[in-house]
């Protein structure tokens, strides 16, 4: 049986027997304005952060999901596009579809503004997704990426960049790990199927993004979230793993790499009216400045002794140099 099969079974048995206790289940589950998300979703609830960002979601976006669970992020998401086959929801496991769209009935009953014809629902694989190139505004995964090994990860990656827009979003939720993990827990089926021994390095995450050819990425959000304990697992050290919450727009790769926000800050605090760096970004006197990692090099190769550059706090929202 491969890892694959194995994690279709594990789901496939979370989809018949609601498991409270499996895999994540701490993705926040947000009651907007006349919104709310039934019980049955709740207890389906397997994701490890949250996907869903109202800054995203103007002007009526194509969304599509990827790995339904009980459906719930779909709901979210079908709050924000309320227009028939707004939202795709694509899965691997019969039984999880079966599943959510029995919950998108009781949702029905709960939402006065929410028809189920908001949300479309398709069997199909991340590697090979049955939707059109170029169509989709907002694509997102909540803790199925960190599943796949390295040749299926970049198939993955590459296929929600075949399928969206030009400056389209990729917004994915995913545990971390900066420590190495051994191969008999990376080879352990289970563990992986749970989201645990796939775990990646933050900057090989990335990497694997920027070399799928996505020219932005935002890391939004980096929280303590599992230990694998020895005694408990087949380590002899105590492995920290974090969740990531990271957004990458399918932006034109710029002609000197990809524009990284890791949450640094520039702050120009010198005499003069404003610090122009003649390279498109404009410092005025301490007013802070979200910088990429490569503009925030850039300015500390500088060596002034009026410009402040933050480390990176790994949160970030908005309104940076690019």
């Amino acid at each position: 049986m491969s890892y694959l099969e194995t994690t279709r079974n594990v789901y496939k048995d979370a989809a018949l027997t609601p498991d409270v206790g499996l895999c994540c289940t701490t993705n926040p589950i947000w009651e907007l304005p006349g919104l709310k998300i039934p019980r049955i979703m709740q207890e389906m609830n397997y994701g490890c952060g949250s996907t869903v960002n109202a800054r995203d979601l103007v002007n009526n976006p194509k969304i599509l999901y990827v790995g339904v669970g009980g459906g719930m992020e779909l709901l979210q998401f079908a709050y924000f596009s309320r227009q028939k086959e707004g939202v795709i929801g694509v899965d691997a496991v019969e039984e999880m579809l079966e599943a959510s769209s029995r919950n998108f009935e009781e949702a029905e009953t709960q939402n006065p503004w929410f028809d189920r014809s908001f949300v479309s629902l398709k069997k199909g694989d991340a590697l090979d997704l049955p939707v059109e190139d170029n169509s989709i505004d907002v694509a997102a995964q909540n803790c199925l990426f960190n599943i796949f090994k390295t040749e299926d990860l970049q198939q993955a990656i590459a296929e929600m960049y075949r399928v969206l827009k030009p400056h389209g979003r990729l917004v994915m939720s995913d545990p971390t790990c900066e420590q190495p993990i051994g191969e008999n827990l990376r080879n352990d089926e289970r563990l992986r199927a749970l989201c645990l021994s796939g775990s990646l390095p933050i900057n090989e995450y990335v990497r694997m993004l920027t070399d799928a050819g996505f020219g932005t990425i935002e890391i939004r959000a980096r929280r303590p979230y599992r230990i694998l304990a020895p005694g408990q697992y087949e380590t002899d050290e105590l492995i920290f793993i974090e969740s990531v919450e990271v957004c990458a727009i399918k932006d034109p790769m710029p002609e000197d790499g990809p524009c990284v926000f890791t949450g640094k800050t520039a702050i120009y605090y010198g005499t003069e009216e404003y610090f122009d760096d003649r390279k498109g970004h404009v410092l005025m006197p301490n007013q802070p400045l979200a910088v990429c990692d490569k503009t925030a090099a850039a300015l500390k190769s500088l060596n002034r002794n009026d410009i402040f550059i933050s480390e990176s706090t790994w949160h970030y929202d908005g309104g940076g140099c690019c």
